[in-house]
């Protein structure tokens, strides 16, 4: 399973609800969690992998969960600063705002209804992957100009890898 790059039109499409929850769908967060720990992440939505449905993992160090269908239905007034990094954007860190606390409704791997509600870094981590599934990215909450150059650092990669691929490929 590879995780897509900034620059994938997956990452900015909202995802679409999963109807049911199937054998298929829990292979996939399986395999979402599995590639989540490969790439020593903490958390993987599934637009990452292109696949615009509403589903992430998360494991913030007490063990995987996973989210289907997420509806946030709370957040606290408080807000927190914390540096976020992506596993769709390597090498990238910033400093985001955030909510302290935030209340969550999903269906777990076995279609099960849970209410979660968060604190701390497990807060930090569903945020960040449930705004996965709104097509938002973490440097959308950074400063324009800080958000513009990474853009383009990103888009400069992708032409580069691209034209080294024509280059590879057999005429």
């Amino acid at each position: 399973m590879q995780i897509v790059k900034l620059g994938t039109e997956t990452l900015r499409e909202k995802s679409r609800p999963i109807q049911e929850v199937t054998e298929e769908i829990k292979a996939l967060a399986a395999e979402m969690l599995s590639t989540m720990y490969r790439e020593e992440g903490v958390g993987l939505a599934a637009p990452q992998i292109g696949k615009n449905i509403r589903m992430f993992v998360v494991d913030d160090g007490s063990g995987p969960r996973v989210f289907i269908n997420p509806q946030i239905t709370g957040m606290s007034r408080e807000l927190v600063e914390m540096e976020e990094g992506c596993l769709s954007i390597p090498g990238v860190y910033e400093k985001v705002v955030r909510p302290a606390e935030v209340r969550i409704q999903s269906q777990n791997e076995n279609g099960r209804r849970e209410i979660t509600e968060a604190t701390g870094f497990l807060a930090r981590i569903i945020q960040h992957e449930y705004d996965h599934l709104e097509g938002v990215l973490f440097i959308d909450k950074i400063g324009e100009t800080k958000k513009e150059r990474i853009e383009k650092k990103f888009q400069k990669k992708k032409e580069k890898e691209s034209s080294r691929n024509k280059k590879n490929s057999p005429a």
